[in-house]
């Protein structure tokens, strides 16, 4: 068996957890000890009232989870009760309030029991030394008395990393991947990488962000779950610091994202997922959980109205009682009156008595005596209705006490309903998604791919070396000028190829763009345009800007003839099949190649000119510039 036992706070959603019945098939309250209420909630809230007035102790509870193995046979509920007894001997809390839960998940039954670390008689809480090498102890003794095997936990040492905490349980329940599926995932993408970029590119194919956090280097996967990337690396022999010195190079942690931007980004990444996924869920399953639900509620709700409707019948019949009561007190007086006035009357002298007693005083004496007497008798009634009406009001103010507790106490319990089925309600949420996530890997053992592009800060990006390398030439963007020599009087022809980066446009848009946006490069010898220049206008110095003018004009004419009019595809042609030709492979480029190697002294003065176009290696074939050089490797 598997012992797991925490000292905590919390009771009222320690109540809440343990009476789920959407995690789990079957929930019995077994026992509650210690305790005024009957129901979990009532009594972990009268054991954290204690605790709040008698002492200063914030986790006033110990709870415990009690796992069997059921290769090894379900445990008996006198073997449960044992192994309770034996630890709350052991940890101190023999005599304690204590609560039993039993539950069955999967098939699978296990006990959960929950003391009250607060001694009531002493004010005092209960410390707990070593609780867990007790509960080993106990355990092993346990297993041995019974028959039972341990598992391979209790083994002395072990790897530290492979056990799980409770936020690594919590990130595989809301994900449905274990801590060994991130770890070797992560780790088959460490040890195939040569490169921090391709360890980056990896985790992203995992799923991952790398950010930056309490720790250097984080780790944010789809779902806004964290770990520190040290932590997945499954390799003894790779340190912590060996992963900053790789990653330090090209991305240093203040480049990276706060773990709070890496989970805003991902949250957007996921929110389209998880909206479409809701909208096609099956709503079955909501509509019998909210069906078992309203049932359940529907008793609590009838035993409510049971109790007012109880309520309203015993104040009445209270009030019936005391009217009652009442009445026959003042009935007797009544009575009393009545009699004592016939008697007199009857017992009145007539005739020569009542002359001689009205003569001689008597009758006044009498008359006197009388009335004291009816006083007496008044005054006694009056001390007779005063008690009656106290205890009344006694019995009155017992009666709505008592009602009013079984009126906390059952709104305690509608109260402890909700709570259960807004847990129940998000235990189901959590499944669903969990279920979800599952179906969109498709089997594989990591979240699905994010497409978000980490560069370390201050890089700058490089397209043309991409369209180099790769030949995607809708991602290029190639800025080419050139400058006017100082020495010469050539005007300068700036050459900007601008290459869009939309799909749409990656064929003839090219042609369209380089075409529309080059201008003729003017190829001439300083010292044969001036001569010519002369010869057009006779030495004179207008004439000869007017013959470079005209030479300008007959080099534009003939370049502008040689450039293909863009045209879009016939419809009605048929598919080639063919690759499109590159740009620098167009007669347009020889021109302008030409033009650009003659102007090789040109270039912005602060070294941010763009990059000269050479000859592609199909157009130029096995030739070479004058210098020697290849250009295509100069390129």
């Amino acid at each position: 068996m598997i012992p797991k036992a925490s000292q905590r706070a919390g009771g009222q959603d320690l109540a809440t957890h343990l009476l789920n019945a959407f995690d789990n098939e079957y929930v019995e309250v077994a026992e509650v000890r210690g305790a005024v209420a009957s129901d979990l909630h009532g009594a972990f809230a009268e054991w954290e009232a204690i605790a709040h007035n008698l002492t200063r102790c914030r986790n006033y509870l110990y709870s415990l989870s009690v796992n069997p193995d059921l290769g090894q046979g379900q445990l008996s509920r006198a073997q449960y009760l044992d192994y309770a007894d034996r630890v709350e001997k052991a940890l101190g809390l023999a005599g304690q309030p204590r609560a039993l839960v039993f539950h069955i998940k999967d098939g699978r039954e296990h006990c959960h029991i929950v003391w009250s670390r607060i001694d009531a008689r002493a004010g005092k809480a209960i410390h707990q030394p070593f609780d867990h090498d007790k509960l080993m102890m106990v355990t092993r003794v346990f297993a041995r008395d019974h028959g039972l095997a341990l598992p391979e936990g209790y083994a002395r040492g072990g790897d530290d990393r492979k056990k799980k905490s409770l936020y690594e349980m919590l990130q595989q329940k809301s994900s449905g991947i274990t801590k060994e599926e991130r770890m070797a995932a992560v780790t088959a993408a460490w040890n195939r990488s040569d490169s921090p970029r391709a360890f980056v590119r990896a985790l992203e194919e995992l799923g991952y962000i790398l950010a930056t956090g309490s720790r250097p280097y984080v780790l944010v996967d789809l779902y806004g779950n964290m770990n520190a990337l040290p932590k997945l690396i499954d390799d003894r022999s790779v340190r912590t610091k060996d992963i900053r010195a790789f990653l330090e190079a090209e991305f240093p942690p203040e480049s990276l994202p706060s773990v709070d931007e890496a989970k805003a980004l991902v949250a957007q990444h996921r929110q389209a997922r998880e909206d479409f996924a809701r909208s096609q869920r099956d709503g079955k399953a909501l509509d019998r959980l909210k069906a078992a639900q309203a049932a359940r509620r529907q008793k609590v709700e009838a035993a409510q109205a049971s109790l007012r409707a109880r309520h309203r019948d015993e104040r009445a019949a209270l009030a019936r009682e005391q009217l009652s009561a009442r009445q026959a007190l003042k009935a007797r007086y009544l009575a009393e009156v009545r009699r004592v006035k016939a008697a007199r009357a009857a017992a009145r002298p007539t005739g020569l008595a009542a002359f001689l007693g009205r003569v001689t005083g008597v009758s006044f004496v009498i008359a006197k005596i009388h009335k004291h007497r009816d006083a007496q008798r008044h005054a006694a009634y009056q001390v007779e209705k005063a008690a009656l009406a106290e205890r009344q009001a006694d019995d009155k103010r017992a009666l709505a006490h008592r009602q009013a507790l079984q009126a906390v106490d059952i709104a305690r319990e509608v109260r402890a309903l909700a709570q259960i089925e807004a847990r129940e309600l998000k235990s189901y949420e959590v499944a669903q998604r969990r279920e979800e996530r599952v179906r969109q890997r498709a089997g594989h053992d990591h979240m699905p791919a994010l497409t978000l592009a980490l560069k370390p800060k201050g890089r700058s990006a490089v397209p043309h070396k991409a369209k180099d390398r790769y030949r995607k030439r809708d991602h290029q963007r190639d800025d080419d000028r050139h400058d006017r020599h100082p020495d010469r009087g050539v005007q300068d022809q700036e050459i900007v190829i601008t290459v869009d980066r939309q799909e749409k446009e990656k064929g003839s848009a090219l042609r369209e763009a380089f075409a529309g946006s080059v201008r003729p490069a003017v190829k001439e010898d300083q010292r044969g345009g001036r001569e010519e220049g002369e010869r057009g206008d006779g030495g004179g110095g207008g004439g000869g800007d007017e013959g470079r003018r005209r030479r300008r004009r007959r080099q534009a004419r003939e370049v502008a003839a040689e450039v293909p009019v863009p045209r879009g595809p016939d419809p009605a042609a048929p598919a080639t099949g063919l690759p499109e030709v590159h740009w620098t492979e167009l007669p347009l480029a020889d021109k302008f190649r030409d033009a650009a190697r003659d102007s090789d002294g040109g270039g912005d003065d602060g070294g941010s000119g763009g990059r000269r176009i050479r000859r592609s290696r199909s157009a130029r074939g096995p030739e070479r510039g004058e210098d020697g050089k290849d250009f295509e490797r100069e390129r």
